[in-house]
């Protein structure tokens, strides 16, 4: 396999949580061009104990709390940090250049009728988990890659972005569940948060043109890249951006030691007029020691938010609030069976006195921690447990704290 394809084949199996299975994906060769299938179905019991008290934290993505209905304990059967996913794949070389093409769809098996499968509505009218609903269908991936040894890769299309997504790809609870996020509401979405918005924030999917350079110094590889610029979530009206969004990632590989660093950038246009510039920069690392695997990371940013990309950036007023967090995890297996326990911090901080004045509850830090043990029945098929302690600070002293255990099967193909 040369060395494109072997990079689009790590990128698909990497995405579907294969490499944890050693499952392979399915190739059909049709003349010059090679197809490709992989892809998995997970679900997931998850029980959660929410804050019956809750305080009023200004945040997206935290403790669960109590809902009108007055109810400590839920229960859901649905998917974990991954959604179900159908990944396909094509290849060939022609003129001396690798070309590859990658449509990935990630379907949930939660009921979910609010347009986007993780931005539900929130079930205060009809609801949306109820009799004749259905599921929603998220495609993530749409891009191409072409290039050879001698010239890298270029990658164009929606995938994965590149700031985050090492901590997230490498988080244990991957194939599980990790924080339940909506999973412990009465309108859940297509994916639990994982340990996201607690240790990282989501790499999640853009729109984006990257250039790979060749293996360099044997093992080093440079990402520079531009993308289409995000708003804010809770910005308001949609206003032009200027400029694209810029992303870059080195990442070196030697034997069972793993290093990346990424940085993002983009400028922030307001409705009310006032602009500002976004920035982050993360680090990750991994080791591999017989049958003990440890990985840490950690993220600043000026202007970047917390959970997700440009989430409570700022003030409302183009002023920017800071943020940080790690992650730290380690694994221990033996045999088939996987012993993991992380714990991650995620911390955001006000923009100034007139912020804390207007938002003294703003969140001050998320922290989890989680124990999980995976356990691989067969090649393909991972039965896993977890628990999941977690806890949501405000700037105020308000506090929540809930915790979930999860309990289900992630099969690979």
């Amino acid at each position: 396999m040369n060395h494109s394809c072997k990079r689009h084949a790590f990128v698909l199996g990497a995405l579907a949580l294969l490499s944890s299975t050693g499952a392979k994906a399915l190739e059909v060769q049709a003349g010059d061009w090679k197809f490709t299938a992989n892809g998995n179905v997970n679900v997931h019991y998850i029980h959660s104990t929410c804050e019956q008290h809750p305080e009023a934290i200004v945040t997206v993505g935290g403790a669960c709390s109590v809902d009108a209905g007055g109810e400590k304990n839920t229960s859901s059967v649905s998917n974990g940090l991954l959604p179900a996913a159908l990944v396909f794949g094509v290849a060939t070389t022609q003129d001396g250049y690798d070309i590859t093409g990658t449509f990935g769809f990630y379907p949930g098996i939660s009921t979910n009728d609010g347009g986007s499968p993780n931005l539900q509505q929130d079930g205060s009218a009809l609801g949306t988990n109820v009799a004749l609903g259905t599921t929603g269908l998220d495609v993530r991936q749409v891009f191409m890659t072409f290039g050879n040894q001698d010239i890298g890769t270029f990658s164009l299309g929606r995938n994965f972005g590149l700031f985050g997504f090492d901590a997230i790809i490498n988080d244990m609870t991957l194939p599980g569940v990790g924080v339940g996020g909506a999973m412990s509401g009465g309108a859940p979405a297509n994916t639990s948060l994982g340990g996201i918005g607690f240790g990282y924030l989501y790499a999640d999917t853009l729109a984006q043109m990257n250039y790979t350079t060749p293996s360099l110094l044997g093992g080093l590889t440079l990402t520079l890249g531009i993308f289409d610029p995000l708003e804010p979530l809770l910005q308001g009206p949609a206003t032009a951006e200027g400029k694209p969004g810029f992303h870059g990632k080195l990442a070196y590989k030697l034997g069972d030691l793993y290093f990346s660093s990424s940085f993002i950038t983009q400028t922030q246009h307001l409705p009310t007029g006032q602009d500002y510039t976004s920035s982050g920069f993360d680090v990750a690392a991994k080791a591999k020691f017989g049958p003990v695997d440890l990985l840490g990371s950690y993220y600043t940013g000026s202007g970047l938010g917390t959970t997700g990309l440009f989430v409570l950036s700022d003030d409302g007023f183009g002023n920017k609030r800071d943020s940080d967090g790690y992650l730290l995890q380690a694994t221990y297996t033996i045999n088939k069976t996987k012993l993991g326990l992380n714990y991650g911090v995620s911390n955001l901080d006000f923009a100034g006195s007139a912020d804390r004045a207007a938002t003294p509850n703003l969140l001050s830090k998320n922290s989890k921690v989680t124990g999980g043990v995976y356990h691989s029945l067969t090649k393909n098929l991972t039965l896993l447990a977890e628990f999941s302690d977690v806890s949501t600070k405000a700037h105020d002293g308000g506090k929540n704290t809930s915790n979930n255990f999860n309990v289900g099967a992630f099969l690979s193909f």
